[in-house]
């Protein structure tokens, strides 16, 4: 096949992908013109539309569905043999590509991963910040994060982190003017702090546990945010009742700027996993990630 050719089909699949001009020529390192080009050119030579362009978006023809679905495969096996090649070089390298909650990346990735990269100069690890249920393999991720109970049974999965428990919490200023609730059902008359999910679009129904009975709340207040760590600042400025992961609300509570309330309902739940399709395991460097990552009793 020709060099051309091959860059053309390269130059698809990335906007197919990307369902954008714009991220794919970043992706890429070359310009929107170029990338355009390239598109134009390919589908002069095969005499078929790839791509439906729109002001605000890009997507694929039947005839682009099927040029992706046919092609990027075979693409992308090309890519993890290449990968694999590292296997012969003295030190692990390789570029990985990992999907993680914001909680997750600063609590349980981060200080491990600090401690991690100054070990092994020669691998790359990219994180992205997706509050939700991203499909890893629709979206080429090489790995992704969650807590256990949410993950695929047919993915591979390492405990990286505890046993975690959520708080429901609130400022004193929002106490002195507002009851303590007693029980969960209580939270239907309080003003509560919203958390949105990016990838469903879904608010958080918060969960609740205790004597074998589980309670799932849909509460309701003026503010919702898709970051963890706003919706505690917003607890914080006495707007409302948060639930967050008790981890990032404890500093709070020791320091009495924030109150902890039904804390027998809020029981422990399995922990953060790193998981993945089976095909990764034959990367040295993605085995010593893992081995870092790996949460240790």
């Amino acid at each position: 096949m020709a060099r051309d050719n091959v860059d053309d089909l390269l130059a698809f699949l990335a906007v197919a992908r990307e369902r954008s001009f714009t991220r794919a020529a970043a992706k890429m390192g070359v310009s929107q013109s170029a990338l355009s080009h390239r598109i134009r050119q390919l589908e002069a030579r095969l005499g078929v539309r790839l791509l439906t362009r729109t002001t605000r978006a890009v997507s694929p023809t039947t005839a682009g569905e099927r040029l992706l679905e046919g092609v990027g495969p075979h693409f992308d096996e090309i890519e993890a043999q290449v990968d694999a090649l590292s296997e012969l070089r003295d030190k692990p390298a390789g570029t990985i590509k990992i999907t993680a909650s914001d909680f997750a990346i600063s609590n349980v990735l981060w200080p491990k991963l600090k401690c991690f990269m100054p070990k092994y100069p020669d691998i790359k690890v990219e994180v992205l910040m997706e509050n939700g249920l991203t499909d890893i393999i629709t979206e080429r991720y090489d790995a992704g994060v969650r807590m256990g109970e949410l993950v695929a049974k047919d993915m591979i999965s390492a405990r990286i982190g505890p046993d975690i428990r959520f708080a429901v919490v609130g400022a004193k200023s929002y106490f002195a003017k507002n009851p303590e609730p007693t029980k969960p059902q209580d939270l239907m008359r309080h003003m509560c702090i919203n958390y949105r999910f990016t990838t469903s679009g879904g608010l958080y129904v918060w969960e609740f546990e205790k004597d074998g009975r589980e309670i799932k709340i849909r509460v309701d207040g003026q503010l919702v945010f898709n970051n963890i760590h706003h919706v505690l600042d917003a607890a914080l400025a006495g707007l409302g009742l948060a639930y967050v992961p008790e981890e990032i609300a404890l500093p709070h509570i020791a320091k009495g700027r924030l109150v902890q309330v039904l804390e027998g309902w809020c029981p422990y739940w399995d922990g953060f996993y790193l998981y993945y399709p089976s095909r990764r395991q034959s990367s040295p460097a993605f085995s010593a990630l893992v081995a870092a990552l790996r949460h240790r009793e």
